[in-house]
């Protein structure tokens, strides 16, 4: 069967993860597969990798075509393995492809759409970048803001949100679900103009 395309939360596999600001991508896919209406999601069926992601194949119900919803369960740092793995097996180019992640470039809230370009240091786009030797994919990037100066960068982004964020966070997750729909169904610019 043909997909539109696929779309990656990037997180860490684990409990100890679970509710860290690293697995924002994590969070969004799990909001996005959860919504009801709107956007109305039906989860078809699921594929599950112990070592390499848990896939969800699913139906928007605007969409032309189903769309396939992974998380890649190689921690991080190696998300480009299951990614890889998958446009293997499913024929998908760099630009089916749309990758939800943390993005320290953003003040926490702030989200944005971008395709190809830069990777910001992130290690799990690094890693999707070099398996699939092409920038040219799309992003949904979460902003989750910086440490203030000083702090450690890698305690930051494992570390859990504050309770100010929290208090924020479902409504943010719910609007990046949103524009998620919107990407799969309607295009860029229309997402864009909904969560910019």
């Amino acid at each position: 069967m043909n997909y539109s395309g696929l779309i990656i939360g990037l997180g860490n596999p684990g409990n100890k993860y679970a509710s860290t600001r690293h697995n924002i991508g994590f969070m969004v896919i799990e909001t996005l597969l959860e919504s009801k209406d709107p956007p109305k999601i039906n989860v078809k069926n699921s594929e599950y990798n112990k070592k390499l992601y848990k896939l969800w194949k699913v139906n928007l119900e605007d969409a032309k075509q189903d769309w396939l919803v992974c998380a890649p369960l190689t921690y991080m740092n190696l998300s480009g393995k299951a990614v890889n793995k998958l446009c293997k097996k499913y024929g998908f180019r760099p630009d089916q492809i749309i990758v939800v992640h943390d993005e320290l470039d953003l003040s926490f809230g702030k989200l944005r759409l971008k395709y190809g370009g830069g990777l910001s240091g992130h290690n799990g786009l690094l890693s999707i970048a070099q398996e699939l030797g092409s920038r040219d994919f799309y992003r949904l990037r979460m902003g989750i803001g910086r440490p203030g100066q000083g702090n450690d960068i890698v305690d930051y982004v494992l570390s859990k949100f504050s309770k100010q964020e929290s208090d924020q966070l479902k409504q943010i997750l719910d609007k990046a679900a949103t524009g998620l729909y919107s990407f799969c169904t309607q295009g860029m610019q229309q997402a864009m103009n909904l969560i910019h």
